[in-house]
């Protein structure tokens, strides 16, 4: 699932970090794996932004997100992010699968699957992470079918986005 665009986008949020990262932004990939009949998605999040979301959403004002075990973090994380981020296919919400994460720099990287994707053809995405904490988040979200990327750039003002696929 790494290409050139994976490439791009962590070079992108390393420049910004480096300035002390003036926006806030997420990049969340997902790819259809047609032979497996699943969509793989990776979402990088700055770890300084979730972790003043999670500390507001959670009422533990001390929480040191980076501090945590790989699992402790798994546990905080995975609650919050499977309730802020949505898929519908066809108009059909799908169960996600929360597999992990893994640290890179200031980043988070996590990785969720659907599994059991059946043909389709409009994808809904909600991405509504962070929003709460900072009005001006924009989480992008790429879409890969078929070799095909569409791409998504949800906000405040809208969380929740579609794109139609033609097979």
């Amino acid at each position: 699932m790494l290409g050139l665009q994976t490439i791009f986008w962590s070079f992108c949020i390393n420049i910004v970090a480096a300035f002390a990262h003036p926006i806030h932004v997420s990049v969340t990939e997902i790819e259809m794996d047609e032979k497996d009949k699943r969509l793989e998605i990776m979402m990088r999040v700055f770890a300084d932004d979730l972790e003043l979301t999670l500390r507001q959403a959670t009422n533990q004002p001390e929480l040191d997100l980076l501090s945590q075990t790989k699992k402790t973090r798994d546990e905080i994380v995975s609650k919050y992010l499977m309730s802020h981020f949505n898929i519908s296919l066809d108009g059909k919400a799908q169960k996600k699968v929360y597999l992990g994460h893994e640290q890179e720099d200031v980043a988070l990287i996590f990785y969720i699957e659907i599994p059991n994707v059946k043909k389709w053809k409009t994808i809904q995405i909600k991405n509504d992470i962070i929003m709460e904490m900072h009005a001006d988040q924009s989480n992008i979200v790429h879409v890969t079918v078929r070799e095909k990327i569409r791409s998504l750039r949800l906000t405040k003002n809208n969380p929740s986005d579609k794109l139609t696929f033609d097979f």
